[in-house]
Formats: structure tokens, sequence, C-alpha cells
């Protein structure tokens, strides 16, 4: 993504504190104002109350120079929040939401980038935002070679928008048939009335309704939504149209969804049926380790249907909700520990969406057919997976996947071998992490940090913040296991560095 750097100036030091690999020189950032971690996490309140001009600004700019224009505003006293709000609506305004990923991972990727930022050292914080927003120029590029590149999101069409007290019922009729216009039409008088959480606890059921775009719908809505809490509420509207938008795409070829049984809906609608077999208190049961080995054994060669209705058993059974997120956070992790791929990285960001939509929601059924969903989108990830690569890379399962404690471990060995013998480094990972936090820890600091200097794509942070945040989802039992699949979709110290630094040291000598 950007120009070839040499690791001349780059250094290599030993684990500061137990916790990262210092990767690379980052004095040059000191010429920028240092974050704490109160400074990205503002309250709405304390931005400017008008960022256009900034968002112009990263519209307009050519990719070649917005990073030094942007580090100009920055020093000119821009604050985080409003460079990320700045990213977040030049993307949802320039960038076609459909499909749901390839170029628009610019604007899925916005929220990975700030959690990057947040898990970061002070001086390091603006390194994810930089990245990203050369990101976004790059598919700004891309767009325009393939035609694509004149999109706006369409001005609003105030003449033919219901009133504010029908919006709601108009939108939830308009999804419900799929009903494009309809759906733009009634979502911004509703966005300009509601509560957030109004509006959110409607969404995450529509974000995890259908398995299309292999589930970058769950994924726009929990990141945008994640988003929104730091740069306001009143930026919504332009947002809250481009995610109506992008969950209604569909295969026009196939039919309309709403008179149709599709498969990619077809877990929803059985789900809905089966949501009411749950019985009352399934949120008090039991942890169980062998619970989720056993969710994990079923999920190897179940159909979505007989998975979802696994859960249902084991929730039944009294099985604590925790223990079916590890058996499908395993799934997730084996699937791309045999499969290492676009299908494997994304059961990890799935599943990631998915569960947060099962915290944030604050209705019981819908957090209930998030655990269903995930469960039978398992399955069809499996069977993508398995198309395109009938014949697994590595022959390994993730319950039984033997530690390496032949020689100390240390995350400079471990990393060393992602990438070129990336099961060793796992079994390496695996010996380190069980049983020791601090250890753990540092894995996932220089994880973290190899992001900043060698992640290229897309995929690289998104995969990255889901799947180190996850780890701490996961029981204890289970999160030395979970972190070590996490290695086959990180970097490793002899990946190629993919400029960042190089570039924004130019840019602010400039």
């Amino acid at each position: 993504m950007f120009g070839s750097v040499t690791r001349r100036g780059f250094v290599t030091g030993a684990l500061k504190a137990g916790a990262v690999a210092a990767l690379g020189d980052y004095a040059f950032l000191n010429n920028l104002p240092h974050l704490s971690a109160a400074d990205v996490k503002l309250t709405p309140a304390r931005l400017c109350p008008d960022v256009e001009p900034l968002v112009r600004l990263v519209e307009e700019t050519p990719r070649a120079r917005l990073l030094e224009a942007v580090i100009g505003r920055i020093k000119a006293g821009a604050s985080y929040q409003q460079v990320l709000s700045a990213l977040l609506l030049s993307g949802v305004r320039r960038i076609r939401p459909r499909p749901v990923g390839f170029e628009f991972h610019c604007v899925l990727v916005v929220n990975s980038a700030h959690l990057a930022a947040l898990a970061s050292a002070d001086k390091d914080r603006w390194l994810p935002l930089l990245w990203a927003l050369d990101n976004f120029k790059r598919s700004q590029e891309i767009k325009r070679d393939k035609g694509d590149g004149d999109w706006v999101l369409p001005a609003v069409a105030e003449g033919k928008l219901p009133p504010a007290h029908q919006a709601k019922k108009r939108f939830l009729e308009a999804m419900e048939a799929w009903d494009e216009e309809g759906a733009d039409q009634a979502i911004v008088p509703w966005v300009r009335s509601a509560g957030a959480a109004e509006v959110i606890e409607v969404l995450w059921r529509y974000g995890m309704r259908d398995f299309r775009d292999i589930g970058h719908k769950a994924i726009y809505t929990a990141n945008t939504w994640r988003v929104m809490q730091t740069v306001g509420w009143r930026h919504a509207e332009p947002v809250m149209r481009s995610l109506a938008y992008a969950l209604l795409e569909h295969d026009r070829k196939a039919g309309n969804p709403a008179k149709s049984d599709l498969e990619p809906d077809r877990p929803w609608r059985e789900n809905a049926r089966r949501v009411k077999q749950i019985k009352d208190g399934w949120r008090y049961g039991k942890v169980d380790p062998k619970a989720a080995a056993d969710l994990l054994a079923c999920l190897r060669t179940a159909k979505p249907s007989e998975a979802s209705e696994k859960v249902v058993d084991l929730l039944n059974r009294g099985v604590s909700p925790a223990s079916i997120w590890d058996g499908l956070f395993l799934t997730c992790g084996e699937i791309l520990m045999r499969r290492p791929g676009i299908g494997g990285l994304h059961t990890v960001t799935t599943m990631n969406a998915l569960h947060y939509a099962f915290t944030a929601s604050g209705n019981d059924e819908t957090r209930r057919l998030a655990m269903l969903q995930g469960a039978a989108f398992l399955p069809m990830f499996r069977e993508f997976c398995e198309r395109r690569d009938p014949k697994p890379k590595h022959d390994v399962r993730i319950d039984t996947l033997e530690p390496d404690a032949k020689e100390k471990g240390s995350a400079e060995a471990v990393f060393a071998d992602v990438g070129k013998d990336t099961v060793r480094a796992a079994r390496l990972a695996l010996a380190m992490a069980q049983d020791n936090d601090a250890a753990a820890e540092s894995l996932i600091a220089a994880g973290r940090r190899l992001i900043f200097n060698k992640g290229n794509d897309s995929h690289d942070y998104k995969f990255s913040s889901a799947a180190l945040e996850d780890y701490h989802h996961a029981t204890p039992p289970w999160r030395p296991r979970y972190l070590a699949a996490s290695l086959f979709w990180m970097k490793g110290t002899t990946a190629p560095d993919n400029g960042l630094i190089q570039q924004a040291r130019a840019a602010l000598k400039g």
C-alpha cells in the first residue's frame, strides 16, 4: 500500500516490561500531540461543531499529499475525534457500500484502526489513523479505476420523507420488504428524532439477518456503532443511510429475499422460530469447558440448522452463554488454522461482530439470536472455505494442538516463525500463554505492533483487532489456544515493512 522501505533505521529490541518488541523508532511522532487514553475516548460534546472542511480535505486531497495535509491540520489543533469523524464520513459519503467488502473495507476498518489506537502507547496512537486515511485514498483510487470513483451518497429527498412519528414503522416495513428507497427515506426522519439506542437495537437484527457478503453486514453494523460512540450521534444521518443501504444488498437475479426461500436467509427464518425454544434463565448457566469442546466437535460437521439446535440444547441443559461463545470462537480459530485465507479470517471478524451485538443489545431475543446465527454461520463459512481449498493447508485441531516447551519462548521467537512455520509458532505461543497471562499479553502487544509496521491490507487491522479483543472474551481455559490460532493471519517479523513509518516521518518533516 505504501512505498517500499528498507529495515535500516528500524531496531528490534527486547521485550519492555514483558509487553512489546520495539520494532521501530517512532521518535518522529514527538512532533505530533501525544494522545492519552482519555484523548481518544472523549465524549462527543468535546468535539468541534463542524468537521465538514476536514471531511472535504480528506475527500479531495490526492493520496500522495493527504498525510502531509492532515498532519498540518493536527499540528494546527485538529483533535483525534475530528480526524476520526472526517475519516468515517468521507468513507460513507464517497465509497458505495456494495458489495459490503472489497474497497468498502476502508469504512469497515475504521473501528479496527480506532481499537488499535486505544490499545497503543500514547505516542503511537496516531499511526493507525494515518494508515486508515491512506487506505481510504487507496480505495478511492481503485473505485476510480473501476469507473465507480465518482459515486457520492445521494442528497436526502426531503420532500419524500415520512413524518417523524411514522418513520420507525415505515423503516421496519421497508427493511422487511427489501425496499431500498423506502428504507432510505424512513431512516432519515427516524435518526433525526430518535435516540441512538433505539435505532441500533433494530439494526442489530438486520445486521445478522443473512449470510450475504460472508458476514460483512454484521461487521459493518457493529463497527459503525462502535465508532459512533467516539465521533458522536450528530454524524449519524449519512452513516445510518449508508448502513441501511448496505444491509439491503442482495443478488437481484435471485429475486427479492422477502418473496423467496434463499440459502443466505434460511438460518434467520428458522432461528426466528427456534429462539422461542430457549428456556427462561438461559443467561445464568454454568461455565463448562467440556460443553465448549462439545460444540466445537459438533460444528466440524454440522449443517446450519444442526448447529443452531445444538446451541439451544446446551443452553437448555444449563450451559452458560460464555461457553457457547467459547465453542464459536474455537471453531473460528480452527477453521482459520486449517485453511488460512479470506474465509477463515472472516469467521473471526464476523464472530467478533456478533459477540459485540450480543453484549451491546438490550433485547433478550436479539441476544439469543446472535448466538443462534453465529452457530448457523460457521458451517456456512466452513463450506465456503472447503470449496475454495478442498484440502486443508494444515492438518491441525485447535483443542489438541500440542504446546512446544522445548525452548524458552519469547514474542520474538514466536513471530520469527509466523509466516514461515506458523504451526510451530502456534505451538510456541501456546506453551508461553498457558497459565501465564503476562506472556500472553506480550504476544498480543507484539502482534499489534507488527501490524503498524507490516500491515498492508484492511484485513490485517480488521482481523488483528477482532482476534486480539476476543482473546479476552473467551474464558481463561481456552484463551491460550485461541491466541495461538490467531497467529495464522498475523504478521511475522520477516514480512516486508509497509512504508507507513517512512511516509509519516517524511510528512512530519514537511
